[in-house]
């Protein structure tokens, strides 16, 4: 039996409990005194200890129980929690998620003991002591009840016939039988992988041939603290006991050899008392109705029965209403979500055909149902794929804490929105982009304190992380109330590294100047620190962004700060879009881009600067010519335009097309590599006739 099956269950646990320390402990540096916090920690850190216990980490082990031996000190009031004591808890943390990391790459903790940190968190107690640190002792586990941890279960098997087969071809092949109960802690977490090393230790002495519960049942964790087996074996009945008992957690082990003809006997005693059992109940059933009509004639239950349903809502167990779904998984259904739903557009493409049965009232009703339940499943689907972005941007308050200290700046991080959901597959990859932009903020955007006092500002700088939805879009706005972006100094920097020239910078626009932050090996700082400014920023941030589909743009006010706009898609398999149509080609618009549709007439077209433009209801909006763009045949000028309005933040554009088809919920599927040096084409769609249409990103368009 193999615990690795367990590691996927051990990761997920082990970062949320990492994460619950690092909010606790951040608590804690600002209310030393908070007992529940400090309840909280020990229990994080027992959970923690007792886990990397069972999966057979015992570096992880060892450090995670000289942590909580320090909380128990603080809890017994014994310790008082300092600002040493928070920087030497916060070193715990880093060398726990180091662990992890190697855990995650090589299913092994690796070779680092930690003993620096150990000896400085033993050093804690030894001080309050008075005393050398002590050596660790194990600590005693409570035993449980003395007749509960005795009882010999592996009797109350109930075997069908291949498994007495079994007992009774291993007696005769001259095997001894053992019975055997194992009764493991009650303290001991991921109880099925402590029953699988016992399993893997007996094992070696001989074969297991019953199970009770069966095997399924404790790989499932559906037993209680313990579980029973025969094993047939050649050694001595200690040397199993022994090496069962030679299994961490395990808090008693009781066996004994049996022959085949007692269990054989004891099973029909067993049968015979179950059938008298049987009996009884059946004879109390049938005088039962009498006792009940007597009952609400008074207006009551019998106090027994009270007793009972009493017991019975007490007993019921909470259960846990979330659940771990392997992406992969998820991946699978969508795509079968996708196939229904491109099954479902050639069936609305049959349907408008002219071809006689088909127009029948019976077949629209088939498409109108099947439509509404592929637009169910597909809700219910992204409704699993969706997560909060709070499991990216929690671990960021203690970045900053990290960096105020380090860069010797005061800051403050505020977010808000951390419960806006977005699609798993681009919550995983956002949290680079995201900490660079912070760390950005941090070292750059903020001036130092005394610069801060002398302009008139709070001292302590404010850092912040929106996010919000918009539309099929989540927006994440990263920014800061520091120096903001000094706009000559980048096009002279530009300009002086050849990057554009004189005469290109005079005619540049300050968002276009400003956008050169993001060509590769483009940076402002100062001197090279290992915070930021190394040339491999902005660039990569803008890269990663566009990999998931998404942009980012720069707001910035000199003295005032910088604000970093991040759009991202709501989801990256099904949306709602506008079909269109180009000459004879057809194009798909994301409907959470569109503001309206309008017919212009050409002589309301005017001129900005070159650029075609119209005034729609007090604004000026910039035409877009499709054809042009996309590099199709132009044609005689009709005297209206069908123009459709798309929207990006406060930015307007006008795309012109040729004709509307209708809405249309859409599979995207990637185009690969195939045309990757196209910005404006973000995937392609199949669409019922089986044609394939290009999906416009009109992001790229403004």
């Amino acid at each position: 039996m193999d615990v690795s099956q367990y590691l996927e269950i051990f990761i997920d646990e082990t970062e949320e409990h990492l994460q619950t320390l690092s909010d606790c402990i951040m608590e804690l540096e600002k209310e030393p005194e908070n007992m529940d916090t400090i309840n909280e920690i020990f229990r994080a850190a027992h959970s923690l200890k007792g886990m990397a216990g069972t999966m057979g980490f015992k570096r992880m082990q060892r450090l995670t129980h000289d942590m909580e031996n320090v909380f128990q000190e603080v809890r017994s009031d014994k310790l008082k929690v300092n600002s040493s004591m928070i920087d030497l808890l916060f070193k715990c943390l880093d060398a726990i998620e180091a662990y992890l990391n190697n855990i995650k790459a090589s299913s092994d903790e690796g070779t680092e003991d930690n003993e620096l940190i150990i000896k400085e968190l033993n050093d804690f107690i030894a001080e309050r002591e008075g005393e050398a640190p002590k050596p660790e002792q194990p600590k005693k586990e409570q035993p449980m009840p003395e007749q509960q941890a005795d009882e010999k279960k592996y009797f109350e098997f109930d075997m069908n016939e291949s498994e007495k087969a079994k007992i009774k071809e291993a007696e005769e092949g001259g095997a001894h039988i053992y019975g055997m109960t194992v009764y493991i802690q009650k303290e001991c977490l991921l109880k099925a992988a402590r029953a699988f090393l016992v399993f893997k230790a007996v094992e070696e002495c001989g074969q297991i041939l019953v199970y009770n519960p069966s095997s399924q049942e404790i790989e499932d964790e559906h037993f209680e603290n313990d579980f029973s087996f025969y094993i047939a074996s050649e050694e001595p009945l200690e040397k199993v006991l022994d090496a069962a008992k030679a299994v961490s957690e395990i808090e008693n082990v009781i066996g004994e050899e049996v022959s085949y003809a007692a269990l054989a006997e004891r099973q029909v005693q067993a049968e015979k008392t179950a059938a008298e059992e049987q009996k009884v109940k059946e004879e109390s059933a049938a005088a039962a109705p009498a006792v009940q009509s007597a009952a609400p004639a008074a207006g009551q239950q019998p106090a027994k029965a009270q007793t009972a349903n009493k017991k019975q809502a007490v007993a019921k167990p909470v259960t846990n209403r979330t659940v771990r779904v392997d992406i992969e998984k998820l991946d699978a259904l969508m795509n079968q979500v996708s196939e229904l739903i491109i099954a479902k557009n050639s069936l609305v493409s049959i349907g408008s055909a002219d071809s006689g049965d088909f127009q029948s009232q019976s077949f629209h009703e088939q498409i109108e149902s099947l439509e509404r339940i592929t637009t169910n499943l597909h809700e219910s689907v992204m409704k699993v794929r969706m997560v909060p972005i709070e499991s990216v941007v929690n671990k960021f308050p203690r970045m900053i804490r990290d960096l105020s200290r380090k860069l010797n700046k005061k800051m403050e991080l505020y977010i808000t929105g951390e419960e806006t959901e977005l699609d798993r597959t681009v919550v995983d990859q956002i949290g680079d982009p995201l900490q660079h932009l912070l760390r950005n903020s941090a070292d750059h955007g903020l001036e130092d304190n005394e610069t801060r006092i002398a302009l008139g500002k709070p001292e302590v700088g404010s850092i912040f992380l929106n996010a919000f939805q918009e539309g099929n879009n989540v927006i994440i706005q990263v920014g800061d109330d520091g120096a903001g972006i000094d706009v000559a100094a980048v096009r002279n920097k530009a300009v002086e590294r050849g990057v554009i020239t004189e005469e290109q910078a005079e005619s540049m626009s300050q968002k276009e100047i400003i956008n050169l932050l993001f060509l590769p090996s483009f940076s402002m700082a100062k001197k090279v620190t290992d915070i930021s400014g190394r040339g491999v920023g902005l660039d990569v941030v803008k890269s990663n962004i566009e990999a998931l589909g998404g942009d980012v743009e720069v707001k910035t006010a000199l003295g005032e700060g910088t604000t970093f706009t991040v759009r991202l898609p709501l989801t990256l398999a099904i949306i709602q879009a506008l079909m269109v149509e180009i000459r004879d080609e057809k194009y798909a618009i994301a409907l959470g881009s569109i503001s309206n549709i309008e017919e212009i007439p050409v002589k309301d077209i005017k001129y900005v600067e070159a650029q075609e433009v119209i005034h729609l209801r007090g604004k000026v909006i910039p035409l877009v010519r499709l054809d042009q763009v996309l590099d199709i045949p132009s044609r005689e000028e009709p005297e209206s335009l069908t123009v459709v309005i798309v929207m990006k933040g406060d930015n307007m554009a006008g795309l012109v097309v040729d004709n509307l088809i209708g809405q249309q919920e859409i599979v995207i599927k990637s185009l690969g590599k195939y045309i990757n040096n196209n910005k404006i084409i973000s995937g392609a769609t199949i669409l019922g006739d089986g044609e394939v249409a290009l999906i416009l990103d009109v992001n790229t368009l403004m």
